[in-house]
């Protein structure tokens, strides 16, 4: 009678010590997804700014908003000080007044009428500056003046300040509109945390994949453990180029081709942040996937499903396919299609490049080495 050889006979460790070594690799990857989640916690205002970006400069390039640069902005989120103030350990500072501008005042004045006072604001300028500017525009028929030692700016125009708070409020309301919206108190917190969250993911990815490696490679023959250090990063690096070829290459088309059917529409578009988010994590993602294409098709080539001929021949086929799936992926116009699909028929004949370059290998190869 032949003797059998069960897989696990040279196995050095028992079912529990499999288990306890699982728990200890477990335990490692979300220690180190919890440090990276907390780290990205601090980062988190910088990278909603950076995930919002292609929308806030496609609704100024659609005229949604006409953005006044002089406006002044808020002093940017931070994350720190913010949890300093919340628990008391350092009150939020206000930047003084800058004192280098003495040439406008603000003044209460009481009207005639009874009515409550009124804020103006009061210009004062040197006679001489508009003399000399007078003399700049017309030398002929203005003389220039020199200042005397002793003189004092003189009061140029008073003016209401309700036009320039109107103004500015104005202003504000337009800067506003190039800006992703909240419908309820807790969406920002929550966004903000999701966002990190998924940040910090990614940030850990690495660890938690090496982590979940250490586990597997343990029962693995030494040419499967080839494999995995040969394709893993490959498809990494298709997965990480279809996100960021989304990102800058993708999105200026969708969001160029959606936001001007609002124009045509006619109707103002206000981005929900939540809503935002989603789609910008999606879409990326879709990418990703699709351009693990080469390594499907390697795999299907591995356990016989399809070969090199079929590939070749079939190409016109899948390129209908590939339009088909690059048409339900991408919810905008053929040109965010277009730029879906070629990489991919690119992809499909690298697939094929790949299939011929690394043949099926031999039934000696399963022998274990």
């Amino acid at each position: 009678m032949a003797d059998s050889k069960d897989l696990f006979d040279d196995s050095t460790m028992t079912f529990g010590e499999h288990l306890e070594c699982l728990r200890t690799h477990v335990i490692r990857g979300f220690i180190g997804l919890f440090i990276c989640i907390i780290i990205a916690l601090f980062y988190g205002a910088k990278i909603v700014a950076v995930v919002r970006a292609p929308i806030d400069s496609a609704l100024r390039e659609h005229g949604a908003i006409n953005v006044v640069d002089n406006v002044p902005k808020d002093k940017p989120f931070d994350f720190l000080t913010w949890l300093k103030a919340e628990f008391g350990v350092e009150a939020e500072s206000t930047p003084e007044d800058d004192p280098a501008e003495p040439i406008v005042e603000t003044v209460n004045v009481e009207l005639e009428t009874g009515e409550q006072p009124t804020r103006t604001i009061k210009i004062f300028v040197r006679p001489s500056d508009i003399a000399n500017l007078m003399h700049q525009a017309d030398p002929e028929t203005y003389p220039p003046v020199q200042a005397p030692e002793d003189e004092k700016p003189a009061p140029l125009l008073a003016a209401s300040t309700v036009f320039l708070e109107l103004q500015t409020e104005l202003e504000t309301v337009m800067t506003r509109q190039s800006q992703a919206v909240t419908l309820n108190v807790q969406e920002a917190f929550i966004t903000y945390i999701k966002v990190s969250a998924i940040a910090g993911l990614l940030v850990a990815s690495p660890w938690v994949f090496y982590q979940a490696w250490l586990f597997v490679a343990a029962g693995l023959y030494p040419h499967e453990r080839k494999y995995i250090y040969t394709y893993l990063p490959m498809s990494v690096v298709l997965f990480a180029g279809g996100a960021i070829f989304c990102f800058f290459a993708v999105f200026p088309f969708v969001l160029d081709f959606l936001l001007r059917f609002n124009k045509m529409l006619e109707v103002q578009p206000q981005i929900r942040l939540s809503e935002w988010i989603s789609f910008a994590v999606t879409l990326p993602l879709m990418f990703g996937i699709s351009f693990q294409l080469p390594m499907i098709m390697l795999f299907l080539e591995r356990i016989s499903v399809f070969n090199v001929t079929d590939y070749r021949e079939k190409r016109r086929m899948a390129i209908l396919v590939i339009a088909f799936l690059s048409m339900i992926m991408t919810p905008a116009d053929p040109m965010s299609m277009l730029m879906m699909m070629f990489p991919l028929v690119l992809l499909y004949e690298f697939g094929i490049g790949l299939c011929v370059f690394r043949p099926s290998r031999s039934d000696s190869d399963l022998e274990p080495v």
